[in-house]
């Protein structure tokens, strides 16, 4: 019989929790932890990792802390990336405005670049309720269940239907070329949908160059959507030329933000 998504998600709550408790463990004590094959600890992990709960290392996992005292160059020159998306997302907050942001760091980071603004920010990112903004930020969570670092549920979708927002940020597990924006939380589209529903201006995905695929890969997610009434994708300079091509001809804009 199938785990149900609950258990399965409870599962990965529990697996990520043993990680940062520990600091460092491995596959094969996870395995004995949760009475699961190797091979779900390592699929957990992976979808773990995707969402930067955690860092897969060979042969087990360490928590993000240490993770983030043991990047390599390469990992540091995308969270300076990422930074600049951030950085230059926040031009497109107007002061006095209402604004949706979901689960994703790099749209919650836009809010370390406001300034002076007044923003109202409705969130289902559980993130932000460790983070100090500036004085002109609002922020309200939706409430729901948290999972992971975000919140889920009928609740959280019930609370977005009754707001109402200028513009709506989000990020993404992945961009293919094709323009279909692909995401790795259970439920997450339907709370993306709900927020852009409500949305009376634009929508903005977040997401740095490594994230920007030509074709179809083995990563986990669970769904994926094209978004038709148009979206404009804020990305960094060293993005693959032809994919950004790929996906302007499919009718997303695309922002290069320059990194140097």
């Amino acid at each position: 019989m199938k785990n149900s998504k609950e258990a399965v998600m409870k599962r990965q709550t529990d697996i990520l929790t043993a990680v940062q408790q520990s600091g460092e463990i491995t596959v094969e004590k996870l395995a004995e932890m949760f009475q699961i094959s190797v091979i779900t600890v390592r699929r957990d992990l992976q979808l773990l990792e995707q969402q930067n709960l955690l860092k897969r290392v060979h042969g087990g996992a360490v928590s993000r802390e240490k993770a983030d005292a043991l990047k390599t160059p390469a990992e540091i020159d995308v969270d300076l990336c990422r930074k600049a998306i951030s950085k230059y997302a926040s031009r497109f907050i107007g002061d006095g405005s209402r604004i949706f942001i979901n689960g994703s760091m790099t749209a919650l980071d836009m809010l370390d670049y406001t300034g002076s603004k007044k923003v109202h920010v409705f969130t289902n990112n559980g993130r932000a309720i460790d983070r100090k903004f500036s004085e002109g930020v609002t922020i309200t969570l939706t409430g729901g269940e948290l999972r992971y670092h975000v919140f889920v549920g009928e609740y959280v979708m019930k609370n977005i239907l009754e707001l109402r927002a200028d513009n709506t940020f989000i990020g993404c597990a992945s961009v293919y070329a094709n323009g279909e924006f692909c995401y790795d939380i259970p439920t997450e589209i339907g709370i993306n949908e709900a927020m852009i529903s409500r949305t009376r201006g634009d929508l903005y995905v977040l997401a740095d160059h490594t994230k920007l695929k030509r074709n179809s890969d083995q990563t986990v997610v669970y769904g994926g959507c094209v978004y038709e009434d148009g979206v404009t994708l804020i990305t960094d300079d060293k993005a693959d030329p032809m994919i950004v091509a790929s996906l302007r001809r499919s009718g997303v804009r695309v922002i290069l933000v320059p990194t140097a």
